[in-house]
């Protein structure tokens, strides 16, 4: 068995040992340490996200730091204002009223049926037309409590103060379009007819078969499915999405063609020589309040479906007008024949080959008003 080998450590060794002992000690963190140092990044990075998913104030035409007003306006019960166009023949000499509601990301002046209508059509039938600034856009106050309900109340203080008489005619393009529905549900007693061109849908809507409309939902881009899931589920991050960098958001807010069907870019030309000098005064008040909150609420929880919604016009003293185009992509043709079945009262229009910008067609408008007005087809 092997004997164990003695070492004799000296003194100096003995006190370097002690010496690097006690400088090791001397770099020992504090307890707890690391723990306070995961905190404060945490709050760090929540008070980040918080920043960053706050939306700005909205620049309110006619305030400080806001744009100037220039359009005529009215003032609601709430002290909002609403911005208006007129249309047509004077309002005093009208036979038919037709208030006009215009899609995503457009103003007053984007009336397209208004500035369509061939002057013959206008004398003829003696047609006024007002269009309007939704809530957020051109020269409206925002509404930071919108409703589904809330703008079609607006649509009847306006018709009220502007004098269009106990009834009157609405038409919608696309998110104006989707506004007509909440015109049928909450002032059916008000309207004289309604035509929906081209409207938007929510693919969340309980009328829809779970199949069919999520068919429909995948049929868009996915930068598209991406933004309208945010809207739906985490309305709350709908600003910080449409705004961030790091993923693709809504094909509609950033202007990408792709969404566009071929008869629609052979429009598109047109459209844009028309629109090029209000296309500054669309958002001047801010994205949040006009482009994200038409999504918050064309897109969010409805407490009401269309396909349940009941006939305004039972002893035919009016008609329901839907017209969608066969080549839409950007909103299927799927579900709005699906409304058509589960609505027969609706008087629905496919137009084979057309694209979603299909009403600034030569001749579309005139074609639209006959059918809504004196029930030309």
């Amino acid at each position: 068995m092997a004997a164990g080998v003695n070492r004799k450590i000296s003194a100096a060794s003995a006190r370097a040992h002690t010496r690097r002992a006690k400088q090791n000690a001397s770099f020992k963190l504090p307890s707890g340490i690391f723990t306070k140092i995961l905190l404060v990044l945490s709050v760090g990075i929540l008070a980040w996200a918080y920043q960053a998913i706050q939306p700005p104030l909205p620049k309110t035409c006619g305030t400080p730091d806001g744009p100037p007003v220039s359009a005529s306006r009215i003032k609601l019960k709430d002290g909002r204002h609403l911005a208006y166009k007129e249309h047509g023949v004077p309002l005093d000499a009208a036979k038919f009223k037709i208030v006009y509601i215009h899609g995503f990301d457009s103003c007053r002046h984007n009336a397209v049926v208004a500035n369509t209508l061939s002057p013959e059509i206008v004398e003829a039938l003696g047609v006024y037309i007002v269009s309007f600034d939704r809530p957020g856009y051109g020269e409206s106050d925002p509404n930071p409590k919108r409703t589904v309900q809330s703008l079609p109340l607006d649509i009847e203080e306006l018709a009220d103060q502007l004098g269009l008489g106990s009834k009157f005619y609405v038409i919608g393009f696309s998110m104006g379009g989707q506004v007509v529905w909440s015109c049928l549900k909450y002032i059916p007693h008000r309207l004289a007819g309604a035509t929906l061109l081209a409207p938007v849908v929510n693919y969340w809507w309980p009328g829809f078969p779970t199949n069919l409309s999520t068919e429909a939902y995948y049929q868009q881009l996915p930068r598209d499915q991406w933004a309208l899931r945010v809207s739906h589920y985490a309305p709350w991050l709908t600003y910080w999405w449409n705004t961030q960098k790091w993923f693709p958001s809504s094909s509609a807010i950033a202007h990408n063609a792709d969404i566009f069907s071929s008869e629609d870019k052979e429009l598109l030309p047109e459209i844009l020589s028309t629109t090029r000098n209000h296309t500054a005064l669309v958002r001047q008040q801010g994205e949040y309040e006009s482009l994200h909150r038409d999504l918050i609420i064309g897109f969010g929880t409805w407490e009401f479906s269309p396909m349940d919604l009941d006939n305004p016009f039972p002893n035919n003293e009016g008609s329901v007008h839907l017209w969608h185009g066969d080549e839409d992509l950007l909103v299927p043709v799927s579900l709005q024949r699906y409304i058509a079945q589960q609505l027969p009262w609706i008087h629905y229009h496919e137009l084979p080959g057309a694209g979603h910008m299909f009403p600034h067609a030569p001749g579309m408008s005139d074609n639209i008003v006959k059918a809504l007005l004196v029930g030309e087809k």
